[in-house]
C-alpha cells in the first residue's frame, strides 16, 4: 500500500462530492482454512483469472468516469509525469491541487486536443515533470472537472512491487500460509495427501507443492515453467531490484526472495517429472466437489504432455545456471533433469517442432557447453522466417536473450544480427507508444502484448542502456495504474477506482501477467 495515500474516508468523501461512484469491496471468500498461528476463520485469495463482480456493496451511486485520468497510485519525485485529458473542449492550462486542502500548488499547459484514431475520442497531454514535491494530489481543469487522487513520492512503487513478488507466497499449495506475512490470506496446508494419475486411478504420486493458478487451486506445469524462467530472467537483468525483505518465511536467509520463490516453483516441477521416462505431467487438477471447497479436494494428475517436458527442460535449465552459487547440489539436480527432460522431448518429436526446444536448447547450452544443443540453436538461427519468429514467438525470443549472455563459445555474426533485431523490436515499441495519446503500445484489449512489449523494452535496457526505454515503460505502469480510457487501476486496489470496484479482473491475479508486471517494474526499482 502507498505509504502516502491519505485515509480512504477522506477519498471516499472527496468522489462523493464530485458525484463520483464508489464502491466498498468484501474480501472474496475461499476454503475459509484456519492459520497454523490462529485458529480464526480466514479467507483463501487464489489467482483471479476470470472476471469477479463486486461484492458486499455499502452502498453505491451514479458512476461518473472522469474525463483527466492520472496514475492512481502515484508518481515518483524524478519520473516524466504525464496527465491525459479526454474533451475536445478544453481549457489552455490545468492545476495541480493538493487533496487535503484543494489548494492550487501548481499550472501546467494543456497540449491541444486532437482525434485519437485508438478510442475514437478527442485527447490531449499535459506534463508536470518539474513538480516533484510529495504529496497527496489531485487534477483540476476547468471545463472537464477533476481528476482521481494520486501521490509524488521518492518510493512509490516499492510497496506494490513487494506485493506482486508476494502474490505467489500466499497462492503456494501443500504449505501452511502465515497470516503474519499473508494476513486474510492465511491458510493451513492443503493438498497434502497423495494424488492420483489421471489415466490410471490406482497410481497415486506426490505432487505437493507449486502455486495455485486459478480459483479451483488448479496447478499448471507449463503455466509455472513460464513464471519460473520469467522471474530468474527478471532477477538476472536488475538483480538490484530484488531484495531479501519482501516478506516471505525465506525473508533474512541471504538469498534474494524471488530466488526463494522460484526454488518453490522448482521444488513442484521436479515432482511432475515421470523418473522413468524423463517426460513431465501436465497438470495436477483438482477435483471439483458440491461445497466448492477444492482446497479439501482430491488432485489427478494429468498424463505426460511435451508441450510441458521441453518448457519443463527450459526453466529448470535456466534455474540451475542461476542458482548455483547458492545451493550447488540442488542446481545439479535441476539441470540433470532438465537434460532428461530434453532426451525425453527428442525421443518424441523433432527439435524443429516446438519453437520452446530453442528456449530450452540456450539454456542448455549456456549451462553445459554441449555442442548438441548449440546444433539446435544453429539448425534454427538458418530459418529464412528467423527474424520475423523473434517478433513474434516468445520462445524464440527467449532463446535468443539467453544466447546473447552466454559464456560459451558463440558466433558473432548471429549475436550482432540478433542485437540488431532487438533494437529494430524495441525501436517499434518505441514508435507504437510515442504515435499513442495514452504513450503505450498496445491497450488493455492485448494485454499480453502489452506486457511482452515491456519485457522486450526491459531487455533491451539492460543491454544498452536508453533512458527514453525507462520512461516508456514508466508510462505503462501508469496507465495500468489508471492512466488508461477507463480510468481504472489494474494493479491495485487501495485507490479510487479499481478493477476490484468495476468488476473486472487484477493484472496481479493472473500468474502469468504478475510474472511480467515484475519483469517490467524491475528496471524501476533497481
Amino acid at each position: 500500500m502507498n505509504t502516502h495515500m491519505l485515509s480512504y474516508d477522506y477519498k471516499k468523501k472527496r468522489i462523493i462530492a464530485a458525484g463520483l461512484s464508489l464502491l466498498i469491496m468484501g474480501s472474496v471468500a475461499g476454503c475459509g482454512a484456519s492459520s497454523a498461528e490462529n485458529t480464526a476463520e480466514v479467507t483463501e485469495h487464489t489467482w483471479n483469472v476470470t472476471t469477479t463482480a463486486a461484492q458486499n456493496v455499502d452502498y453505491e451511486v451514479k458512476t461518473q468516469t472522469p474525463s483527466i485520468f492520472v496514475n492512481q497510485v502515484g508518481y515518483r519525485t524524478t519520473s516524466d509525469k504525464t496527465v491525459v485529458f479526454c474533451a475536445k473542449e478544453l481549457p489552455q492550462s490545468f492545476e495541480i491541487r493538493e487533496l487535503e486542502s484543494g489548494d492550487t500548488v501548481y499550472t501546467g499547459e494543456i497540449i491541444k486536443s486532437v482525434l485519437d484514431e485508438e478510442t475514437g475520442k478527442y485527447t490531449a497531454v499535459g506534463r508536470f515533470n518539474d513538480f516533484d514535491k510529495p504529496g497527496e494530489y489531485f487534477v483540476y481543469a476547468d471545463i472537464v472537472g477533476e481528476s482521481f487522487s494520486f501521490s509524488i513520492s521518492d518510493e512509490i512503487y516499492g510497496e506494490t512491487f513487494k506485493d506482486a513478488c508476494r502474490k505467489y507466497y500466499i497462492n503456494r499449495c501443500g504449505i501452511a500460509i502465515s497470516q503474519t506475512f499473508a494476513e486474510d490470506n492465511g491458510h493451513s496446508a492443503c493438498h497434502t495427501t497423495v494424488a492420483h494419475m489421471q489415466d490410471a486411478s490406482d497410481v497415486s504420486i506426490d505432487v505437493t507443492g507449486g502455486w495455485h493458478m486459478d480459483e479451483k487451486a488448479d496447478r499448471d506445469t507449463l503455466i509455472g515453467s513460464s513464471i519460473v524462467e520469467n522471474l530468474l530472467l527478471a532477477y538476472e537483468i536488475n538483480p538490484e531490484a530484488f531484495g531479501d525483505d519482501e516478506g516471505i518465511p525465506e525473508s533474512g536467509n541471504e538469498i534474494p526472495d524471488v530466488l526463494d520463490e522460484a526454488r518453490y516453483g522448482a521444488e513442484w516441477l521436479l515432482k511432475m517429472q515421470d523418473e522413468k521416462t524423463g517426460g513431465v505431467y501436465g497438470s495436477a487438477l483438482t477435483q471439483g466437489s458440491s461445497s466448492g471447497d477444492y482446497f479439501a479436494s482430491p488432485v489427478v494428475v494429468t498424463p505426460v504432455s511435451m508441450d510441458a517436458t521441453i518448457n519443463f527442460a527450459a526453466a529448470l535449465a535456466r534455474f540451475s545456471y542461476i542458482y548455483q552459487q547458492y545451493d550447488g547440489a540442488f542446481a545439479t539436480v535441476a539441470l540433470k533433469a532438465a537434460d532428461r527432460a530434453y532426451g525425453c522431448f527428442l525421443n518424441n518429436m523433432a527439435a524443429g517442432d516446438n519453437s520452446a526446444s530453442f528456449k530450452a536448447a540456450a539454456q542448455l547450452y549456456r549451462a553445459t557447453g554441449n555442442d548438441r544443443y548449440n546444433e539446435v540453436l544453429e539448425s534454427f538461427f538458418s530459418l529464412e522466417d528467423f527474424g520475423e519468429r523473434f517478433n513474434t514467438d516468445e520462445n524464440i525470443f527467449l532463446g535468443c536473450v539467453t544466447y546473447l549472455s552466454t559464456s560459451q563459445k558463440v558466433s558473432k555474426e548471429v549475436c550482432d544480427y540478433l542485437i540488431k533485431l532487438l533494437m529494430k523490436r524495441s525501436e517499434d515499441i518505441a514508435k507504437k507508444a510515442s504515435d499513442s495519446r495514452f504513450l503505450v503500445s498496445a491497450g488493455l484489449d492485448d494485454m499480453a502484448e502489452f506486457l511482452d512489449d515491456m519485457r522486450c523494452l526491459t531487455v533491451t535496457n539492460h543491454i544498452i542502456y536508453n533512458h527514453e526505454y525507462t520512461t516508456i515503460i514508466e508510462n505503462h505502469l501508469h496507465y495500468l495504474m489508471g492512466m488508461n480510457p477507463e480510468g481504472i487501476n489494474f494493479v491495485t486496489e487501495d485507490t479510487e477506482n479499481t478493477y476490484a470496484g468495476a468488476g473486472r479482473g487484477g493484472v496481479m491475479n493472473d500468474p502469468i501477467n504478475d510474472a511480467l508486471l515484475i519483469f517490467m517494474m524491475s528496471v524501476l526499482e533497481k
